[in-house]
């Protein structure tokens, strides 16, 4: 299973005390990130920036430092890295030269980014969010030593902010800095027990540790908090058959191809479990419905096939 990446970007919004009706006439910077955030939510990113980018032009102060955030997060959902990068960072430096003491929201749980304005006056989001949000982007662009640097600061600002402790665990794993990513990925979870991805990527770097029972028991803790989620099923999978335990894959191969019917590697590998367990006919089903879905899976998974058969042959 590919990695999750988890980006847990939170959008900045605006609790505005006006709304903008069809057809008016916009004119203040709250109109303009109103309605950008409006076309955000709707699909429209390049309205939202065209909106976003007006605010900016009429706004200054705390108002300005949200309205960068609120651009960088819908250049996030057009990939523009480096977009996102440089308004995230002109967020931060207006943040200092403001020298404000904005209000750290942080107590009211660490998905909350929120902007929100009183009577007209912009709240800043709690810094530490920028730099997560700024290390996410950083990762994405595949700069991961910048994004460890961010999601660093991030936690130098809030010791508590979950989210960053889990988004550094993955930037760490990509690296293979295994034991460090388990240890921010436990981190996360005593702040955040519910944080679903955290057990499931900690059971991944487990994995790699040939850690199959710390892996397994990782995996079902996922599934105790979601039980319909394919992936977490096929993650285990590959953990019980590593672990040679072939009937308990079998059933989480299945379940996974029960969730998600067109999973062409869930299908090449029960395939493979199968094959393993001398029932060929079933295997052969699998792996056609396999290469089927995913041409590409043929010449991976034929060396495997003619090796366990010819293995099977001499052993006979």
């Amino acid at each position: 299973m590919s990695m999750k990446i988890g980006y847990l970007l939170t959008i900045l919004w605006l609790m505005c005390s006006f709304q903008v009706a069809r057809g008016q006439i916009l004119r203040s910077a709250q109109e303009y990130n109103h309605r950008g955030l409006s076309r955000q939510s709707q699909g429209d990113l390049d309205g939202a920036i065209e909106d976003f980018t007006k605010a900016i032009e009429r706004s200054n102060g705390m108002m300005q430092v949200v309205v960068y955030n609120n651009r960088a997060n819908a250049r996030m959902g057009k990939n523009d890295w480096d977009g996102a990068i440089a308004d995230y960072t002109r967020s931060l430096e207006l943040q200092q030269d403001n020298n404000s003491d904005v209000p750290m929201n942080n107590k009211r749980g660490n998905n909350e980014g929120g902007a929100i304005v009183f009577s007209g006056v912009a709240i800043a989001p709690p810094v530490a969010f920028t730099y997560n949000n700024r290390g996410n982007a950083r990762k994405a662009k595949g700069d991961i030593a910048g994004a460890i640097a961010d999601y660093n600061k991030a936690l130098e600002t809030n010791p508590r902010y979950a989210e960053a402790y889990y988004n550094r665990g993955l930037a760490l794993q990509s690296k293979e800095d295994l034991d460090a990513a388990i240890k921010d990925y436990s981190t996360a979870l005593e702040l955040a027990p519910g944080l679903t991805d955290a057990y499931v990527n900690r059971g991944q770097a487990k994995q790699s540790k040939h850690d199959l029972e710390g892996a397994i028991a990782d995996y079902n803790a996922a599934l105790q908090l979601k039980s319909d989620d394919a992936s977490i099923y096929f993650a285990r999978a590959t953990a019980l058959q590593a672990k040679k335990d072939f009937p308990g894959a079998l059933a989480d191969y299945s379940k996974t191809i029960e969730l998600d019917p067109v999973s062409a590697r869930a299908y090449a590998n029960r395939g493979a479990v199968r094959l393993l367990q001398h029932r060929d006919a079933e295997a052969e089903q699998d792996f056609a419905k396999a290469f089927k879905l995913e041409p590409g899976l043929k010449a991976e998974f034929e060396k495997f096939i003619v090796a366990t058969k010819r293995a099977r042959a001499i052993n006979q």
